[in-house]
């Protein structure tokens, strides 16, 4: 009798356990596919983040209104013969309500209110002398202050490892819920199939071989509703938001170039779970029947 002949014995075509397999593993893929992709999507995020805030840097000018445009020019000064500083540029007065838009909506009067001037700074790879600089800003112009983003980039990469853990966590949890369920479906089919397995034995079969019949046919289930589950789910991303829709929240969600490749490799870690998982709860469960 062939491993292939003994697996149709022991595990039945039909019933509720191979519906559980089959289904678990799709589902467990499914989900799977996103915490993938929200992983990556973290790591993308931050990188970005990273990127867009990286060597720049913004000095805010306060003073009367009567000494602004000479405190400004001195900054600018100060900024243009600093080494690390590759620029810098006074920001237009539309280009300060683009910014404050968000907070304090559109057609802002910025004629009106009292505010500061803003001068955008690009630094050099190396950077400048921080610590130095801010003193040289408040010996020359006391109402300037040197922000280079750090508050602002500290707390978005650590939301993104963050986010990218709770993805990796999210993934462990997934492959040992599928594994319990593959372990007591499992259980439960070699249970039920008792006296399958003891004539099994009388002619000579050792638990060795069934026990791999048992195994090929549980992994090559999970494997399937593995692969189903993966490409469900690989559609679903595929259908949120174009990435370059910017007004969508989702629109940083998902694969992009080479990543696409990534849940290819889901099917192959199902199969492996499945056979470890199916292997132990055979070999253990083979012991315990006699």
């Amino acid at each position: 009798m062939s491993p292939h002949q003994v697996s149709r014995l022991v595990v039945p075509r039909s019933g509720r356990g191979v519906w559980l397999v089959s289904l678990s593993a799709a589902a467990m893929a499914f989900l799977a596919v996103f915490a993938l992709a929200l992983s990556v999507s973290a790591a993308r995020l931050a990188q970005n983040w990273a990127a867009a805030l990286a060597q720049t840097a913004t000095v805010r000018v306060s003073a009367p209104p009567e000494e602004m445009s000479e405190q400004t020019a001195i900054v600018l000064e100060v900024l243009r013969t600093t080494p690390g500083i590759a620029s810098a540029r006074e920001m237009t007065d539309d280009e300060q309500a683009d910014l404050l838009e968000a907070w304090l909506g559109p057609d802002l009067p910025l004629d009106a209110l009292p505010l500061p001037r803003l001068i955008d700074v690009t630094e050099t790879p190396e950077g400048p002398d921080r610590q130095g600089l801010r003193l040289r800003l408040s010996a020359e112009a006391p109402g300037a202050v040197y922000d280079d983003h750090t508050r602002w980039r500290r707390p978005l990469a650590e939301g993104a490892a963050r986010m990218r853990q709770l993805a990796n966590l999210s993934l462990v949890l997934i492959g040992a819920v599928m594994a319990a369920i593959i372990m007591l479906a499992a259980s439960a089919s070699l249970a039920s199939n008792a006296q399958v397995i003891s004539v099994l034995r009388l002619v000579g079969a050792q638990d060795r071989f069934i026990a791999r019949a048992f195994v090929w046919r549980m992994t090559l289930r999970a494997t399937l509703g593995a692969a189903a589950g993966t490409a469900l789910g690989a559609v679903a991303i595929f259908a949120l938001p174009d990435p370059a829709d910017a007004s969508s929240v989702l629109s940083g969600l998902g694969f992009q170039g080479s990543g696409w490749l990534l849940p290819l490799a889901l099917p192959v870690v199902a199969a492996v779970l499945a056979w470890v998982s199916a292997k132990a709860t055979a070999f253990g469960v083979l012991r315990g029947v006699t």
